[in-house]
Formats: C-alpha cells, sequence, structure tokens
C-alpha cells in the first residue's frame, strides 16, 4: 500500500439522450472547442457535469437535462458506472475538464443514465464553446469523442433496448404525441435491430390497448396521408 498512488476521485454523472426522428433514433452530443497550442480542437461528448456537493446523483442528472432542455419530465434511467483508469488516458479531456470545473482531478467515476425525449423539444442549451446537436446513432462509432463516451452511448443502447422488452410504452417517449403506425414500427425496429412484417406488426399494435386510433391524417406529406394514432397512460 505505501507504493501506491491513492486518487480521491471525482465522480460525475453524463445522460445518454436518445430521439428518434420519425425515420432514424438520434443521440444527443455536446460539440465543443478547445483552445490547445494555439489551434482549435473540435469533438464531441454526452451531456454531464461532476456533481455538486449538496446533491445525490439522480439530481445532478436531472439538473443536467434541466440545463440542456429547459424540461423537467424526461424519462430518465440509471443504468451503469464507469471508472477505469484508463478513461482519463487523454490529457485533452483531463485538462479541459480542469479548466471548465477550476478543480485539480486525477481520476473521475461517472455514473451514466439514458434519457428518452420527443425529438421535437426545444433543446436550450448556451455555451460559447460549444454547442448540443442531435447525431445519427449509427454515425457514432466514427466520430471523435470525449473520455469513453462511445462506450457509454453503446451501453445506454443495450440498455434501452433491454427496458423496452420489458416496458414497451417506453417507446411512446420518443414518439411525438401524435403518430403514425409506420413511425412506431420504424421506432421499433430500429431499437431492437429487426424488420417486422407490417401485418404483423399491426396486428400487435392492435393487441396494446393504450394505442388509441385517431380521428386525424397525417397532413402536409407527399404520400398518401396515415391515420394517425396516440397513447393513452
Amino acid at each position: 500500500m505505501a507504493n501506491e498512488i491513492i486518487y480521491n476521485p471525482h465522480v460525475s454523472v453524463d445522460c445518454v439522450v436518445f430521439g428518434f426522428d420519425g425515420e432514424k433514433l438520434k443521440v444527443l452530443l455536446i460539440e465543443r472547442t478547445i483552445a490547445e497550442n494555439n489551434e482549435l480542437f473540435n469533438d464531441k461528448k454526452l451531456p454531464g457535469s461532476i456533481i455538486l456537493a449538496d446533491e445525490d446523483l439522480d439530481k445532478a442528472a436531472s439538473r443536467v437535462l434541466t440545463e440542456l432542455t429547459g424540461l423537467k419530465n424526461i424519462y430518465l434511467s440509471q443504468f451503469r458506472s464507469f471508472g477505469g483508469p484508463d478513461r482519463t488516458k487523454n490529457p485533452r479531456d483531463i485538462l479541459w475538464l480542469e479548466n471548465t470545473m477550476q478543480l485539480k482531478i486525477g481520476r473521475i467515476v461517472t455514473v451514466a443514465y439514458v434519457a428518452l425525449i420527443k425529438i421535437d423539444r426545444k433543446i436550450q442549451f448556451k455555451s460559447e464553446i460549444a454547442q448540443a446537436n442531435w447525431y445519427d446513432l449509427n454515425d457514432v462509432a466514427t466520430m471523435n469523442l470525449a473520455f469513453d463516451h462511445a462506450e457509454i452511448i453503446n451501453k445506454g443502447m443495450q440498455h434501452i433496448r433491454h427496458n423496452l422488452d420489458i416496458e414497451p410504452y417506453l417507446l411512446f417517449e420518443l414518439l411525438p404525441r401524435k403518430f403514425t403506425i409506420t413511425q412506431l414500427q420504424s421506432l421499433y425496429d430500429t431499437v431492437h435491430q429487426t424488420r417486422s412484417d407490417v401485418r404483423n406488426f399491426r396486428k400487435k399494435v392492435s393487441q396494446w390497448p393504450h394505442v388509441v386510433a385517431l380521428d386525424e391524417l397525417e397532413e402536409g406529406v407527399a404520400h398518401r396521408a396515415a391515420r394517425l394514432y396516440k397513447y393513452k397512460k
């Protein structure tokens, strides 16, 4: 023990925020700009924060989402912690965090959450050196992400896929308030990485008592307007 280096680690929360645009699953990322050696370096990261002295983990995650979206009624689920020593191997990440938080960081453990929001809700994140944008989930593998955020996103997707098998109503946290069966099927297939038969899927949906058909059709579409539905809790 005498020869070991002991760190007093900081604890943070990171939020994997998923949205659905009607065709593709999206993830909300912060695009940050870092000044380094008189040059500007750009990469992306998950929304997150070191927890404050007077808040627990859930409150910290809720604070991050409220600051990001202005919303408070967001589905939020803690799914895993990440604390390996190699997650801070990039000195750029640590330097950025130290400059942002005005703290000396030796080691940082993060607790990860999944959040589901309707993508048409306005993002109110404001920063002079960063901006929040939606990105296709399939593009994450080729992005330059901070820390181990690519792994966190991947584990977050596994978590929500598992939860949807148990609580399928979570799909409706991602859909607009009024949606078509085609949108519902597209989201279902995207999450489960499958391709459902249209007829069988409609039969499945007809057995979901909380999916209610409306006397309304899509508007402003080039194709034949489809019937709209809503989820009634």
